[in-house]
């Protein structure tokens, strides 16, 4: 399942920088998921690296939101409680917050985001 994750955040991120390529590199993937030796979890942990925090961040705001994060999951994936959290946080403080799990959902959120700025 996470193969299927990650392929659908590639074919996301290629389309964004092929549509908005200006903002090409305000679009960026955050690595906590994966297995990692208890080392190299620990190193990361210390350096900030946080449980629930969403696949992709946009950093542009836009007249409503601050910026964008973006969840990927399966057709059947659901959110962990500590991506729940991250979710309640963050749009708390004015940023969307957006579960994909196709890449025309992510080209329709995206376009209608940034009709707003």
């Amino acid at each position: 399942m996470r193969h299927e994750e990650s392929r659908l955040q590639i074919n996301c991120v290629k389309v964004f920088r092929l549509r908005y390529p200006h903002f090409a590199n305000l679009l960026f993937s955050v690595p906590n998921g994966g297995a990692r030796r208890p080392v190299e979890a620990s190193i990361m942990k210390a350096e900030g690296m946080t449980a629930g925090v969403s696949d992709l961040i946009l950093l542009v705001p836009n007249v409503r939101y601050h910026g964008m994060c973006i969840e990927m999951k399966t057709r059947t994936g659901r959110q962990s409680d500590a991506q729940k959290e991250w979710q309640k946080a963050v749009t708390a403080l004015g940023y969307k917050y957006a579960i994909i799990r196709s890449l025309d959902e992510f080209i329709s959120i995206i376009d209608k985001y940034f009709l707003l700025t």
